[in-house]
């Protein structure tokens, strides 16, 4: 048996002929940037992430970077980003002109450690950065608690976590500003790189617009130091199809997890541990002392894997310059050395999890 490790090919196929009708909208409009499509689709985002605001950019990264910008973060100020991450959390403050401030993680869920983070506040800490990874929402009342006290901006990176709910409340809604990527694998995926920015705040969503829009909200007027990273139609189009459908993927992505918890008995495999909201799996990762072996044995049995990620963010050779020799953060080392994610996605039969959890379960039996 063949099992990928990801694949978006039976939502695709079963959403062909809405994908066509929507390109052929846009096709047929005349109008490619900041259209009808993309006021549809912010709309549509906005109302469900339970936001006043949605705002297209290019890619999660962009968007990252410009709600920073928007808040008037940068140069000689810092940010606090959990120490596990995709880089792009980090980048995005680099981008911005501040400095990343790495703060470990809770070892079980790989999630921001709240009670570290007061530590690493200092006189030019501007804001805190919390990403729901892997689909899991961060321990924000703990994060608002010490923000408040520190009179620090919040912003969510929720690139994973589409869907997400915590205490009530979506991810996208729990912060002053919450960027997402809409890359092809995420639980809501373009067909291309797309992004956006959701808040409630009406004077920092006008600002975060006219960034990404050249830093202009008038044509030919640009009050800001903007950029290019708008959702372009096509994407927007696509994404509107594709967000019908998301709570139903989500639902079946808790319902393959839920298996794996409830079925993978092999005592060298640490399942994931859920302690905050919603859950909704963009990502199952398990941790395995053994992983290289690990993961080739599930290859070679034809069962895809990944490692997120393989090099933690402060062992990188582009954060040199912020001298953090290897020990600095053991915790995301650590995760870093023994992570492994499995296959999950729409579409994957019930023959294809008893495969995987039957795979793990003899291996080294």
């Amino acid at each position: 048996m063949n099992i990928p490790w990801s694949t978006v090919s039976y939502m695709h196929k079963e959403l062909n002929e809405e994908f066509q009708n929507a390109f052929m909208k846009v096709l047929d409009s005349d109008w490619f940037i900041q259209g009808s499509s993309v006021r549809e689709f912010e709309a549509a985002y906005a109302e469900f992430c339970e936001t006043g605001y949605c705002i297209g950019t290019g890619n999660g990264l962009d968007a990252i970077t410009i709600a920073l910008k928007a808040m008037g973060i940068g140069e000689g100020d810092e940010v606090i980003v959990p120490s596990f991450t995709f880089i792009a959390t980090a980048l995005a403050v680099e981008y911005a002109g501040a400095k990343p401030v790495f703060v470990e993680v809770d070892p079980d869920t790989s999630l921001i450690d709240p009670a570290l983070i007061e530590k690493a506040i200092t006189g030019r800490t501007k804001a805190i950065l919390p990403v729901h990874l892997y689909g899991q929402p961060a321990p924000m009342d703990e994060i608002w608690e010490i923000a408040k006290l520190y009179h620090l901006k919040v912003i969510e990176d929720a690139a994973q976590a589409h869907g997400a709910v915590y205490k009530g409340k979506r991810v996208g809604a729990l912060s002053d500003a919450a960027s997402f990527s809409f890359y092809p694998g995420k639980n809501l995926g373009a067909l291309g790189d797309a992004g956006c920015i959701t808040t409630n705040d009406k004077e920092l969503a006008a600002k975060i617009r006219a960034i990404g829009n050249y830093g202009s909200e008038t044509k030919y007027i640009h009050d800001y130091m903007g950029v290019n990273s708008r959702l372009d139609e096509v994407q927007a189009a696509f994404l509107s199809v594709k967000l019908s459908h998301l709570e139903k993927w989500n639902r079946d992505r808790k319902r393959i997890a839920f298996r794996y918890l409830e079925e993978i008995k092999n005592p060298k495999i640490k399942l994931p541990v859920v302690k905050t909201g919603d859950h909704v799996w963009h990502i199952f990762a398990v941790r395995c002392d053994e992983r290289d072996n690990l993961k080739k044995y599930l290859e070679e049995k034809g069962i895809g894997t990944n490692i997120h990620y393989p090099v933690p963010m402060h062992c990188q050779k582009v954060f040199a310059h912020y001298r953090l020799p290897r020990g600095s953060y053991p915790i995301a080392e650590k995760l870093a050395d023994t992570e492994l994610s499995l296959p999950i996605y729409w579409g994957m039969t019930d023959s294809e999890i008893n495969y995987v959890i039957n795979s793990i379960n003899r291996m080294g039996g």
